[in-house]
């Protein structure tokens, strides 16, 4: 069942088994949005995928408008760095609508009933200003397991 949030035109739900292409795809469309190349999206895109366990688990949850509408997706992983917060992507139309901190309260609230202190964010570079700004900090700059080099942000959130 549908769980309103704070604003009522977004909906947070489990994600559902057989949506993993469709959310992995979303989770494509909106890293895109920031203007990498075709070169590095092929390069991350294993590694941002809705998998079939996380959905099973119920570490998968969809955020959606009143009317249905896919606005976004998170998914966590509890035994990650102590708990960490895997994927939260928005359809590129629906950033700053509001989806985005409602999937990532909603990931802090599943790990916080878990038991546990903290919430682990490897970060996109672009999207750091908008976790900083829901209240993560960052801890330090960590290298890119994909490429060579790169540093990414790596954040925290406390429970």
């Amino acid at each position: 069942m549908a769980r309103s949030t704070a604003r009522s035109d977004i909906r947070l739900r489990p994600a559902r088994p057989g949506e993993e292409a469709a959310l992995s795809a979303l989770c494509l469309r909106s890293k895109g949005h920031w203007g990498y190349d075709a070169a590095f999206m092929d390069a991350v895109a294993p590694f941002l995928r809705v998998t079939g366990e996380a959905i099973r688990k119920g570490h998968a949850t969809v955020a959606e408008s009143a009317g249905g509408r896919v606005l976004g997706v998170c998914q966590i992983d509890p035994d990650g760095h102590g708990g960490s917060l895997d994927l939260l992507f928005i359809e590129p139309d629906a950033i700053g609508t509001g989806a985005g901190r409602a999937l990532f309260e909603h990931a802090k609230a599943q790990l916080r009933a878990l038991g546990l202190p903290v919430m682990t964010i490897l970060s996109d570079p672009y999207a750091e200003p908008a976790y900083l700004h829901m209240g993560a900090r960052r801890v330090e700059m960590r290298a890119s397991d994909v490429f060579k080099g790169r540093e990414l942000p790596w954040l925290e959130v406390d429970l």
